[in-house]
């Protein structure tokens, strides 16, 4: 089967909610306790590993950054060139997260994969995390979302993998037509693909969504 005729076969996929923009609230805090285990990858999972077990597992990192959100001191350590994980052209990695027990500045928040074109096909990634809650169109570039903390990105064929966001569990809500727009701070759109607008310092780094608060 060609490879856009196969690719369009897995986007007509029918268990999952179809949406034209796809807007994601993207939690401030830990979800709330008994709800479903965040996804991971590569030994990360956010609100759950640590920055030394990061730091055991992937070494120090290429760049650090701290910086004050709301109150909080929060750090984004960047993997890139050499120091980027196999088949991986940059991890970003917030640190700081807001549970009900206080502030934790050690915990993963939120993490972002920019995979090597072709690491992630789209098969690979239904066959990793499963069917996704929702698909629909960032910027001209096929999203999906999972309701347990993953947002994908895929490149404009909707082929493979562009951008990967791990984050806490995020319950999704379908947009309603007519509705009133999200008070500022309350929601996000997905992750940008790389390229596609000009990057802030880190680039991609979804700090200010993410970003704790009490």
């Amino acid at each position: 089967m060609p490879i856009r005729a196969e690719t369009a076969r897995l986007w007509d996929i029918k268990d999952m909610r179809v949406i034209g923009a796809l807007t994601v609230a993207i939690g401030l805090a830990m979800a709330a306790p008994g709800s479903t285990w965040a996804s991971n990858w590569g030994g990360l999972e956010p609100g759950v590993t640590t920055q030394e077990q990061v730091r055991e597992r992937y070494g120090a990192p290429s760049k650090e950054t701290k910086q004050k959100v709301e109150g909080y001191d929060t750090t984004t350590w960047i993997y890139e060139g050499s120091k980027a994980p196999v088949g991986m052209t940059r991890v970003i990695i917030d640190l700081g997260l807001l549970k009900p027990d206080g502030f934790k500045p050690d915990l993963v928040r939120v993490f972002v994969l920019e995979p090597k074109p072709n690491m992630f096909p789209l098969q690979a990634v239904i066959d990793g995390w499963g069917m996704p809650t929702a698909a629909g169109d960032q910027g001209g570039f096929p999203t999906m979302l999972f309701e347990d903390g993953l947002i994908v990105v895929f490149e404009k064929q909707g082929q493979w993998a562009d951008s990967m966001t791990f984050t806490v569990p995020q319950p999704f809500q379908a947009p309603t037509a007519g509705a009133a727009p999200a008070a500022p701070g309350a929601a996000t759109q997905a992750p940008t693909p790389r390229g596609a607008t000009p990057g802030v310092t880190p680039p991609k780094s979804p700090v200010s969504p993410a970003a704790p608060r009490p």
